[in-house]
């Protein structure tokens, strides 16, 4: 079981070309899998059945585990044993219906636009020093609520990946699926302040083609983009504490109530699912119902 574990792991990093970080999960639940298999007594991992998924499920429960978690774990669980039949490994795919709790929908929080106003404002404001570090910040800020893309998404752009004579942005996703995001005009002169005034006095001999630099010269990490975005919100005054993920929802929303139609959201966001994008037309819904209880007289 250790060599499959060894060769799954293998085939998830080169083949699928998955984030470190989401191979991580993958194996670690699968781990999990295999190891109640071999305290049931199975011999290998041709031996996987239904009954040996649900038993795992179930003892995830029992140990008080999320909805959430379980749903994942299903999903890592029907992703190895499709691997396992796919690859010769097992006689048939035992996780194919295998059932697993639909997570709890929770409506993320996101900015308003004249919040996400001030807090483009407030990042410009201490970047009026002309510093490396400032410029940089407000192109972060300005391409994350611009574009929506994910904080490793930001991280991983170089700069040839900015098309300026376009205004858009060539993004990598999950997968290493490539995707074209537009962005606007205040992105784009955020942008071309960094790379003609910013950039040069962060870049090192080994920065490479990165597009953002850290303070040492190498790519920046997602850590500093997380702990940049939470500090520039707390300088908005009743502004929700969000990370990069929530500028990302705050932009998809702001995309929907602006008009735009989902499949194009789906696109710009880059999610594999339809499903997904819709949740935040719940998000827009909650916010037209407030509207209306405090404008229409009858409501």
């Amino acid at each position: 079981m250790a060599r499959v574990l060894g060769d799954y792991e293998r085939h998830l990093a080169s083949e699928r070309d998955l984030a470190p970080l989401t191979v991580t999960a993958y194996c670690k639940d699968v781990a999990s899998l295999l190891g109640h298999a071999t305290l049931l007594g199975l011999g290998g991992v041709g031996e996987l059945d239904l009954r040996t998924l649900r038993s795992w499920l179930a003892k995830q429960q029992s140990m008080g585990r999320s909805r959430t978690t379980l749903a994942r774990r299903a999903t890592a669980a029907r992703v190895f044993t499709a691997w396992l039949a796919r690859t010769g490994r097992a006689d048939g795919d035992a996780g194919s219906s295998l059932g697993s709790p639909k997570p709890h929908q929770t409506l993320p929080n996101v900015l308003r636009v004249d919040e996400a106003r001030e807090l483009i404002a407030a990042a410009t404001a201490l970047a009026d020093d002309g510093s490396a570090t400032g410029l940089r910040d407000v192109a972060m800020l300005e391409l994350l609520y611009a574009t929506g893309m994910r904080v490793g998404e930001l991280c991983g752009l170089d700069v040839d990946d900015v098309d300026r004579d376009r205004n858009v942005v060539r993004v990598f996703g999950k997968g290493r699926k490539e995707r074209t995001v537009p962005f606007g005009q205040p992105a784009a002169a955020a942008i071309d302040a960094w790379l003609v005034r910013g950039r040069a006095g962060l870049a090192r001999p080994g920065s490479g083609a990165a597009l953002f630099l850290g303070t040492r010269g190498g790519r920046i990490d997602q850590r500093a983009v997380r702990t940049l975005v939470h500090r520039r919100i707390a300088d908005v005054p009743g502004a929700p504490d969000l990370g990069p993920h929530g500028l990302r929802h705050t932009a998809a929303t702001h995309l929907l109530e602006g008009g735009a139609d989902l499949r194009s959201v789906q696109e710009l966001l880059g999610h594999a699912s339809l499903a997904t994008t819709q949740r935040y037309t719940h998000v827009t819904t909650d916010r037209l119902r407030s509207a209306y209880r405090q404008a229409h007289p009858r409501a």
